[in-house]
C-alpha cells in the first residue's frame, strides 16, 4: 500500500556553520542534500509519495544581517517577509537539483515548491519576555555573543548547545504552528505524485484577525514542529528527520552518553520528560516525533543525511514507533 513520507531537512544541511553562505556554497550543498533524497525516491515504492521540509535559520539569520546593515540605504523588511524569500531561495535550489539528479537516475517525477504560511496564535509564549527559543544567523563564541548583544540590546543571544566555543546564537521567537493554510493544494499535489517540497523555514507565520484575514508577524516557526503539522494534514506514516546526527544520543557530554536506536514511543517521550533534549538542539525534534506518533502517524526516524537511505530501511538512525 502506497505511503505517504515526510522529510524534515535541517537548515544547517544547506549552510553549513564553517561557511559564509554565498549562492555557490549552498547550491553546491543543495545538490549533495538532493543526491541522498533522490537514493531515497529510488529505493521507496513507486507509487509512495514524498513531501519535503526544510530549516532555513541561517538563511533567515544572514537576510536579517543584511536587512539591518543596509536599513539606511534601502527599507529593511520584516522577518514573516524574510521567512518567505527563504521559501522562495531554499525551495529554488532543492528543485532544481533534484529535478536533476532525478533526470540522471531516469526517474520521472515533477517536484514543486509552495510558498507556504502557517497559522500561529498571538498569545503564543514564546512571544513574551526572553521566552523566544529558535536559533538564527550563524554559531558564535561566547565573546562574540557579547559583543553582538553590546551592539543590538534588543537581540536575545541563548547557548544553544554544550559544550564550549561556537555554542551560541541568536534567537527569535518561534511560536507553535496551529495549522499549515495551504494544506488542501499540497495534499493535491501529492496526490497527482508531485514531489512537493513545503512548509520551507516553517512556513511563514500568520495571525488571524478578528475579521478573519491573515497577517505576519515577526517570528520563525520551528520547521520540525511544522513539518509534523504538514504530516498529520498530509496523511503522512513516516516522519523522517534529516540532521547532522546519525542517532540521537542521552546524557550527550556526559560519560554516560548513549546512542539510541529503536524505541517505542513511551521511551522517547521519558528521555524528553527527563529533559535529555535541549530546547534549541534536538528537543523540538523529538517533541515533533512524539507528536506524530501521538496523531497516528506509524514511524518516525531521526538520522544523518549521508545515511538517510540505510536508516530509512532500519540499518541505523534512531527510530521510534508507537508500542
Amino acid at each position: 500500500m502506497a505511503k505517504v513520507i515526510l522529510v524534515a531537512l535541517g537548515g544547517n544541511t544547506i549552510k553549513l556553520p564553517n561557511e559564509k553562505g554565498s549562492s555557490e556554497e549552498q547550491f553546491r550543498n543543495c545538490r549533495k542534500t538532493a543526491l541522498y533524497i533522490s537514493k531515497i525516491v529510488k529505493n521507496i515504492d513507486p507509487e509512495d509519495r514524498l513531501v519535503i521540509t526544510h530549516g532555513n535559520g541561517p538563511q533567515v539569520g544572514n537576510l536579517m544581517v543584511q536587512q539591518k546593515n543596509a536599513q539606511d540605504i534601502v527599507p529593511a523588511h520584516p522577518m514573516d517577509v524574510l521567512v518567505a524569500m527563504t521559501q522562495g531561495q531554499i525551495g529554488y535550489m532543492l528543485q532544481q537539483s533534484l529535478v536533476n539528479h532525478l533526470k540522471e537516475m531516469n526517474i520521472k517525477k515533477s517536484v514543486s515548491t509552495i510558498l507556504n504560511q502557517v497559522l500561529v496564535d498571538r498569545n503564543d509564549p514564546e512571544f513574551k519576555d526572553e521566552n523566544a527559543s529558535k536559533p538564527v544567523g550563524n554559531f558564535l563564541t561566547q565573546e562574540e555573543a557579547k559583543e553582538i548583544k553590546k551592539k543590538n540590546p534588543d537581540y536575545i543571544i541563548k547557548k544553544v548547545k554544550p559544550g564550549s566555543g561556537l555554542c551560541w546564537r541568536r534567537t527569535v521567537p518561534s511560536p507553535d504552528p496551529i495549522s499549515n493554510l495551504d494544506g488542501d493544494v499540497i495534499s493535491k499535489l501529492i496526490d497527482a505524485g508531485v514531489i512537493v517540497i513545503a512548509s520551507g523555514g516553517g512556513g511563514i507565520p500568520v495571525l488571524e484577525d478578528e475579521d478573519g484575514n491573515y497577517n505576519g508577524v515577526e517570528a520563525v516557526i520551528d520547521k520540525d514542529l511544522a513539518g509534523e503539522k504538514l504530516a498529520e494534514i498530509v496523511g503522512a506514516e513516516i516522519f523522517f528527520i534529516l540532521t547532522d546526527v546519525e542517532k540521537v544520543k542521552v546524557n550527550f557530554g556526559k560519560p554516560n552518553e548513549r546512542a539510541l536506536g529503536k524505541i517505542s514511543y513511551l521511551e522517547a517521550k521519558s528521555y524528553f520528560e527527563k529533559g535529555h533534549f535541549l530546547a534549541g538542539s534536538m528537543g523540538p525534534k523529538i517533541k515533533a516525533c512524539l507528536r506524530f506518533l501521538e496523531n497516528g502517524g506509524e514511524r518516525a526516524i531521526i538520522s544523518s543525511l549521508d545515511r538517510a537511505v540505510d536508516a530509512y530501511h532500519g540499518k541505523t538512525g534512531t527510530v521510534i514507533e508507537k508500542k
